[in-house]
C-alpha cells in the first residue's frame, strides 16, 4: 500500500477564526482525511513537531509527501528541507498543493522564485484539463469547477513543465498552468493550484480524486537508483 504523508503549518487554522471555521482540524487533516477514503496508508506531520514531523524515519518510510504552507514558509528548517530534498531526488514523490509553491522545497526543486499575481475575491475558477491521457487526469472530464477560489495568475515564475495536465480560468479574466508534473532524480514533483485557507477546496469530492490521482502517479515506478563515483574503466584499454 502506498504510504503518504500530509504536512501543513497547521498555523492558521489555529489562530484565526476564518480559518478554524473551515478546517476546525486543520488543513492537514482534510487532505488526508480524502487520501484515507481513497485507500492510501496516510499519516500526518505539521511545522511545530519536533523536526517539522519529517525525521529520517517518517521520509523513509514516506512514499509520497503532500505539503501545504502559507503564513510560515520562512520558519521551515533549511535542515528539513535539505532532507526532504535528498528523499525526492532518491524517489520519494512530492505534492505541492497551493500557496506552497512559496515553501522553500519547491523554490528549491524548481531553481526560480515561483511568483505569480494573486488576488482574493471568492471568484469562480474553472479548471481545464488538457492532457487526457495522462494519469492524473483519469475521471476528471473535459473540466470542472470551483464556485469560490482565491485567483493566481501568470506569469507563474517555473521552469516549463515535463508535464502540463490542468490549466485554470477565473471569471476575473486570469488564467494559470495549475496541474504541473516535474521529475527530479527519481522523484516526481506535482504542483496543484486550488486550496485556500478560508474556503472548503478540500473537501471537495473532485479536488480530492485529483490528489488522490497525483499521489497514484507520484508514486509510481521510480527506476533504479543511480550510482555516483569514480570506477575502474569497462573496456580495456587499446593495446599499443
Amino acid at each position: 500500500m502506498t504510504r503518504v504523508t500530509v504536512w501543513g503549518e497547521f498555523r492558521q487554522e489555529r489562530e484565526e477564526p476564518a480559518v478554524a471555521a473551515v478546517y476546525p482540524d486543520g488543513i492537514h487533516a482534510a487532505i488526508a482525511a480524502g487520501l484515507r477514503e481513497a485507500g492510501f496508508d496516510v499519516g500526518t506531520a505539521t511545522l511545530d513537531e519536533p523536526e517539522h514531523g519529517l525525521t529520517d524515519d517518517v521520509l523513509a518510510a514516506t512514499d509520497v509527501l503532500t505539503w501545504w504552507g502559507h503564513v510560515a514558509h520562512p520558519e521551515v528548517d533549511d535542515a528539513i528541507v535539505e532532507r526532504v530534498q535528498r528523499r525526492v531526488l532518491d524517489g520519494m514523490g512530492l505534492i505541492v498543493l497551493h500557496s506552497g509553491h512559496h515553501s522553500k522545497i519547491f523554490r528549491r526543486l524548481m531553481g526560480t522564485t515561483a511568483d505569480l499575481n494573486w488576488r482574493e475575491a471568492g471568484e469562480r475558477e474553472r479548471i481545464w484539463v488538457v492532457d487526457h491521457s495522462h494519469p492524473i487526469a483519469a475521471g476528471l472530464g473535459n473540466s470542472f469547477v470551483l464556485e469560490q477560489e482565491e485567483m493566481y495568475g501568470e506569469p507563474f515564475d517555473v521552469p516549463a513543465p515535463d508535464e502540463l495536465v490542468l490549466i485554470s480560468w477565473f471569471t476575473g479574466g486570469e488564467v494559470f498552468r495549475s496541474g504541473c508534473c516535474y521529475r527530479r532524480g527519481r522523484g516526481r514533483v506535482f504542483y496543484f493550484r486550488p486550496g485556500h485557507e478560508t474556503y472548503p477546496t478540500y473537501f471537495q469530492p473532485i479536488v480530492r480524486h485529483v490528489i488522490a490521482n497525483a499521489v497514484r502517479w507520484a508514486a509510481g515506478p521510480r527506476g533504479d537508483a543511480m550510482s555516483h563515483g569514480n570506477p575502474a574503466p569497462l573496456e580495456p584499454p587499446p593495446a599499443e
